[in-house]
């Protein structure tokens, strides 16, 4: 629509009418009719400049036009990560002074030394007149786990080639070019595609009827011309919410031969399910740009792999992709408000083959994807390529699988049944709503050791480690978890998540005392001082607040897995192995999952870090076609648990909060 087209700046505003306050090219505040962003974004080539109605905010301003700008609350002001510099923080407009305000929110997040060389959260800055704004890097390439537990599989992939030589046509033998092909290959009922028939006499005749017939499941997808049959790739997706991991595979032999990873391009729109699907709610074209940014992003890493791999993407003739319900649908175009909103249904559980093409994806023309299908509304694709890869319904024992993340799946098995069930963890494990919160890049600090007392001359009390060995930039979700497990093991942080007075940690913890302090109100734990005199706020820290939110995401993850001890009658006791899933749990200590309560009270032998068993699921469906029927399969025999409808999950929920 013409208003939509004006309100996001892509067509000018309508004139006003004659004789009126803004006839002169001004709206009634007396703001320009149009405002000139000027966007230097760190490593990029050079500045950028774009026109916006004024009003619009800097950071839908930089998100429609394509400029990523760090956030995982999708600009609503909540996460506070959508930090920007702008440079003309003084300006004017019709001659008079402006300053950009200072938000509450603003006032929060930056010193005041910064405030005034012109720090702000995008979301909150209103383009009323033009402004010069330097964006910081955006971390496009987080750590994440490329690989993870699976299983050995049969080789038998569903793409096939047949090298066949035909007998040429004659007179006597006047076959089609079509039925002389298909009976050489009479074991297989295939259906042809017309871009092959398109083809299909040129390609005969190039080579004097010699011949590679590709076969994708029972689909003839193109006929090349002499011996290509050992020259089969396929490349493997798990589409997070978060990270996207591709896997190139040689079909022939069934080994990789590349791997990528990047952020998920859907990143400006909020960094988890549930403000992705607000966006769609609010905004009728956010649809087709999240599906656009999820289809960028799949073909990146396409071109990526291949590159690594030495490999042209037209000999990539499948892919295969496993993502939760609400990736999958904003992929496919789908509307997801319905997976938003109770009672929380999907368009459908499976889907059809669907042509590469039409998920953005350049690759072979021919080539099929074969998504995931989903248990529920939040235990999608990505769990059952999760279970298909760690052999949870082939098992005897009881297992448990975690996949930790903003929006937590859980399933349990005690080897005979299975239950499932999603738990809103929220974004505190991808670092949102943490004050010194970032993702797993460099500089993120993933593992923290504490010591109270007894310390020998020189010893510091508190030992970092940092991604890519760098000085510390802030706090991810392992690092999250230890800190507060380490807290709670030398006593300064209670059982209930509240730092204790500083005179009591004076005793508990002498080595630590100093590092308790307050930035205004809030109290916060010192983690890193970039200089021994160094200000609070200039430091990096685990606040109050930031223990709340872990305490929030850590009780709603161990109601899960309560209650679904509960339906199948067991206790925690009873758990054989817990495999923790995901990058994440990856790089999560064991010890400290245990300490504050994120998993059962075991000894820690029998917690896995399990990996990207996504990824896993996805290349066996990719190699085998008797997993990817398992997969389906495993639909009839999983039982989904919905929490929101359980009467007893608030009472649960409190007794899980204590650490």
């Amino acid at each position: 629509m013409t208003d939509d087209l004006r309100r996001e700046g892509l067509i000018a505003p309508a004139p006003a009418a004659p004789g009126s306050e803004g006839a002169d090219g001004a709206d009634q505040l007396g703001s320009p009719a149009r405002v000139d962003l000027t966007f230097s974004v760190a490593g990029a080539p050079a500045p950028r400049s774009i026109r916006v109605p004024p009003g619009v905010t800097v950071f839908d301003s930089a998100s429609w036009n394509g400029i990523a700008i760090d956030s995982t609350c999708g600009g609503h002001g909540t996460c506070h990560k959508c930090k920007i510099q702008i440079d003309n923080v003084v300006g004017s407009i019709n001659g008079q002074r402006h300053e950009i305000p200072v938000s509450r929110h603003d006032a929060k997040t930056f010193t005041p030394d910064q405030l005034a060389a012109g720090w702000r959260l995008a979301c909150l800055v209103s383009a009323t007149r033009d402004l010069t704004v330097d964006v910081p890097p955006l971390t496009t390439r987080p750590k994440a786990a490329t690989v993870g537990v699976g299983r050995q599989v049969i080789l038998r992939p569903g793409l096939q080639k047949r090298y066949v030589e035909l007998a040429e046509p004659t007179l006597a033998d006047q076959r089609t070019d079509l039925v002389r092909l298909l009976d050489a290959i009479d074991d297989l009922e295939l259906t042809v595609d017309l871009a092959v028939l398109r083809t299909l006499p040129t390609v005969l005749r190039r080579d004097d009827f010699k011949v590679t017939a590709v076969i994708s499941d029972e689909a003839l997808i193109d006929v090349e011309v002499g011996d290509t049959s050992k020259i089969r790739y396929a490349i493997a997706y798990d589409l997070g919410t978060t990270t996207v991991v591709a896997t190139l595979l040689d079909l022939e032999t069934g080994t990789p031969v590349a791997v990528s990873s990047m952020l998920n391009k859907q990143q400006p729109f909020g960094g988890d399910v549930i403000t992705r699907i607000s966006a769609t709610m609010m905004d009728p074209e956010a649809l087709p740009r999240l599906q656009e940014a999820a289809a960028a992003t799949l073909r990146e890493l396409a071109a990526e792999v291949c590159a690594e791999g030495g490999v042209d993407p037209g000999h990539v003739y499948e892919v295969a992709i496993a993502g939760n319900a609400t990736m999958t649908a904003l992929l496919l175009g789908i509307d997801p408000e319905p997976i938003g909103v109770a009672p929380f249904v999907m368009s459908t559980a499976t889907f059809p083959p669907v042509p590469a093409t039409e998920l953005g994806l350049e690759v072979h023309p021919g080539a099929r994807a074969f998504l995931f299908p989903s248990l529920g509304a939040y235990v999608g694709g990505d769990i059952v390529a999760g279970m298909l890869a760690s052999g949870i319904d082939r098992d005897k024992r009881t297992r448990l699988f975690i996949d930790v993340g903003t929006n937590c799946e859980i399933v349990l098995t005690d080897g005979d049944r299975i239950v499932s069930t999603a738990a809103p963890a929220g974004p505190a494990f991808e670092g949102g709503a943490i004050r010194c919160g970032m993702r797993a890049a460099d500089g993120a600090i993933e593992v923290i050791r504490l010591s109270a007392t007894d310390l020998p001359d020189g010893a510091e009390p508190v030992t970092l480690q940092v991604i890519g060995d760098v000085e510390p930039k802030g706090l991810c979700g392992s690092g999250l978890v230890d800190a507060v497990a380490e807290l709670v093991k030398v006593g300064v942080l209670d059982s209930s998540g509240r730092f204790i007075p500083e005179e009591q940690a004076k005793e508990v913890a002498p080595a630590l005392a100093d590092r308790l302090t307050r930035i205004g109100e809030e109290r916060v734990f010192v983690l890193y001082r970039p200089t021994p005199d160094a200000e609070p706020g200039d430091c990096v820290v685990l606040s109050q607040r930031d223990v709340r939110e872990l305490q929030f995401a850590k009780a709603a993850i161990s109601t899960g897995w309560s209650l679904l001890l509960t339906e199948l009658g067991l206790e925690a006791g009873d758990v054989q192995q817990v495999l923790l899933a995901g990058s994440f749990g990856s790089y999560l200590s064991p010890a400290s999952a245990v300490r504050i309560g994120l998993v059962p009270s075991l000894p820690v032998l029998r917690i896995v870090s399990a990996g990207n068993v996504a990824g896993e699921g996805a290349k066996m469906a990719l190699l085998s076609v008797r997993e990817r029927a398992g997969a389906i399969a495993l639909l009839e025999e999983v039982t989904y648990v919905e929490l929101s409808d359980r009467a007893d999950f608030n009472d649960r929920f409190v007794e899980q909060l204590a650490f």
